[in-house]
């Protein structure tokens, strides 16, 4: 397990931040989480190339588990809310383990077509489930996620809907994005953790 170690805190090390940087725009559609919580699909496909879906899976685990308890430490100092933690381990939880299964069947295609296909399923699911649970109406506003339902047109331009609604969409564009642009890192580092055994 202690191999597993820097997949682990780097899983909870993203948990957390992306818990809190989701509650601060950089821009009118995104928050500062769009651009931290991808980088927790690299790091469980690269756990996955490196030392298979077993292995891939405790290091989710092991990261939801120490990300919940901090995040909810830092839900006690009102740094997030229980209803973020909540939403962000429950979302996090359920999109690693999809990546995990679907890169684990992908893994004998391409070396490109496991990662990016797991990761695009992975983001989409978590999008839907992270907005979702932390700002939907149908669950009790707090002063951290009210603001999140006031009406907007859609991403500026479309019909009104719930603020939370654009920022997801905005999320899960940069993700898109992000999933693309990881692939670079995922070689490099799997190359260098496998050497010659690198898959082509």
């Amino acid at each position: 397990m202690i191999r597993f170690l820097p997949g682990i805190l780097a899983m909870a090390a993203i948990v957390v931040a992306s818990n809190v940087l989701v509650q601060f725009t950089v821009a009118t559609w995104l928050t500062w989480g769009a651009f931290t919580y991808p980088l927790a699909f690299l790091v469980t496909d690269v756990m996955n190339r490196v030392h298979g879906a077993a292995a891939a899976r405790r290091v989710v685990l092991a990261g939801f588990v120490t990300g919940v308890v901090w995040s909810l430490i830092a839900a006690g100092m009102d740094a997030t809310t229980l209803r973020i933690a909540i939403a962000s381990g429950a979302a996090f939880l359920v999109a690693q383990m999809v990546d995990v299964q679907v890169f684990d069947t992908l893994r004998g295609g391409r070396w490109w077509r496991a990662p990016l296909v797991s990761t695009l399923l992975g983001s989409a699911l978590d999008t839907v489930l992270f907005f979702g649970i932390a700002f939907a109406a149908v669950l009790p506003a707090d002063t951290n996620t009210g603001w999140a339902n006031e009406a907007v047109p859609l991403l500026g331009a479309g019909p009104l809907s719930p603020l939370w609604v654009s920022l997801a969409l905005a999320d899960w564009m940069v993700k898109l994005g992000l999933a693309i642009l990881a692939l670079v890192p995922f070689r490099i580092i799997v190359r260098n953790l496998l050497g010659h055994r690198a898959e082509s």
